[in-house]
């Protein structure tokens, strides 16, 4: 909860970790990975993913500790280690990809709706599912008007709520356990394609990357903790609790059912899988919990959207109309702002042929370029040793830390994929024109010559990626 200054205490930035992250995929997990592989390959991927975003974590914690003079570090880490432009494109994609993020929350509760209504909201993105969207967007938006504290506290309260029905799924999957049934589909069920493992773990990757968004929940709001300290302990306390409880939620279905019927479970799957195990009235349960988890992360990542642009624009990297906060110091226009874009995507699943996939593997390759720009800063202070002046003998340590989590980064862009890739470009390249306004207001040159070098690339792969969108080489 707040304390009486208005600030966060260690346990509410633990929540905001734990709510940001414990949203819509965990949820899913059952589904996808039995579509991807047995639990052999889930093994080596999550140890691949657990350790990167550990890694990851360790990072944040290190950059909250060594500059206790950065706030919203997601992106002002970017910006101190690489310059303004790439601080933008930092702050912009990560803004962007937590706007698709809260666009696949409304795609997933249509979804389960539809598990009982199918023909009133299909698979989330019919009409009424997204009229229903809407509604629901813009009643959280005057709900966050009223307060960010207050938001704050109803986060801490709905990740305590929605915590219940994953502990239930949990005891039940492990009470009837069956161990002739994980040992069958250990290496890849029967009736499953066969596929390299490497195949098999490297179509994990990107929902492992979506499951962990929201990591950087408490480094994001570290202008409203108690102690700065906090910030550090409460990403690596949520951190560890979230990947056991994701962990198991993947492996124990295994042991439930056969991993061709796993990957056949309509979304989300972990209702399935109750479904299978107790019958209908699981179902029942887990999609209530799946709504209440979806909610209040959506509540969540709409305060850290709104958060992104207020700190982008107070450290003049985006127009300061921006940094408005109204009477109940809430950062109203970039609350308004997000969420007329979150409408539009909405509105744009209608047209899209798999709109619950590609909303949740775009938020995936949308959160890389933030982290891979804020391990590359934990490298570069490592390196000169800013920060190390009392403790010079954390910096090897240290330097080894960002330098895998930076690599991590740039594995998962491998594994997602060169359409992915081009879709961010096609995302981040009209975004600039932000970046024109907010350098005109200041009367600063818009480029150095190595970020004129870095606008070209990411001109020429949106142009590359709106071609493909254009000629159906990319189907989104």
């Amino acid at each position: 909860m707040a304390t009486k200054d208005g600030k966060l205490s260690l346990n509410a930035l633990i929540a905001m970790v734990v709510g940001s992250m414990v949203g819509a995929g965990i949820f899913n997990l059952p589904g996808r990975f039995g579509a991807a592989t047995g639990p052999f390959g889930a093994i080596i991927a999550w140890a691949i993913a657990g350790t990167g975003m550990y890694m990851l974590a360790r990072v944040f914690q290190t950059l909250a500790a060594k500059r206790p003079d950065i706030d919203s570090g997601v992106f002002a880490y970017a910006k101190a280690g690489f310059g303004d432009y790439m601080g933008f494109l930092s702050a912009f994609g990560y803004w962007l990809g937590s706007c698709l993020g809260n666009v696949f929350y409304w795609v997933l509760i249509g979804s389960t709706l539809g598990r009982f209504f199918p023909e009133i909201f299909g698979d989330g993105s019919s009409v009424i599912a997204i009229i229903v969207s809407l509604c629901g967007i813009w009643a959280f938006h005057f709900l966050i008007l009223r307060g960010v504290q207050q938001a704050a506290f109803i986060n801490t309260i709905v990740t305590i709520a929605k915590l219940v029905p994953l502990f239930v799924a949990l005891l039940i999957m492990i009470f009837v356990f069956n161990y002739q049934q994980f040992a069958e589909n250990f290496f890849g069920g029967v009736g499953m394609p066969e596929k390299s493992l490497v195949n098999q773990v490297r179509d994990t990757m990107l929902i492992t990357v979506f499951v962990f968004l929201g990591i950087e929940g408490a480094s994001v709001y570290s202008r409203f903790a108690k102690k700065r300290a906090d910030v550090g302990t409460a990403t690596i306390l949520g951190f560890l609790g979230v990947t056991g409880l994701m962990v198991a939620i993947t492996l124990l279905p295994y042991a439930a059912m056969p991993q061709a019927t796993m990957a056949g479970l309509q979304q989300p799957s972990l209702a399935g899988v109750l479904e299978e195990i107790v019958g209908h009235w699981g179902a029942v349960f887990i999609s209530i919990g799946v709504l209440i988890s979806v909610l209040g992360a959506y509540l969540a990542w709409s305060l850290i959207c709104a958060e992104v642009l207020f700190a982008a624009a107070k450290s003049k990297d985006m127009p300061k109309l921006f940094a408005a906060e109204n009477a109940n110091g809430v950062p109203a226009n970039a609350l308004w702002l997000t969420n007329i874009v979150v409408s539009l995507f909405v509105i744009s699943t209608y047209f899209s042929q798999d709109a619950f996939n590609f909303m949740l593997d775009m938020t995936s390759v949308t959160a890389l370029l933030p982290y891979l720009l804020v391990a590359g800063y934990g490298v570069l202070i490592a390196q000169r040793g800013e920060g190390y002046e009392a403790t010079p003998g954390e910096r090897t340590g240290d330097l080894i830390v960002a330098a895998i989590a930076a690599l991590y980064t740039l594995v998962m862009f491998v594994a997602a994929g060169l359409q992915y890739v081009l879709l961010l470009a096609v995302l981040l390249v009209p975004g600039t024109i932000l970046y024109f306004w907010a350098r005109r207001e200041q009367k600063l040159r818009l480029f150095s010559p190595a970020e004129l070098i870095v606008f070209a690339v990411a001109l020429v792969a949106g142009l590359a990626g709106a071609w493909g969108l254009i000629s159906g080489a990319i189907v989104p």
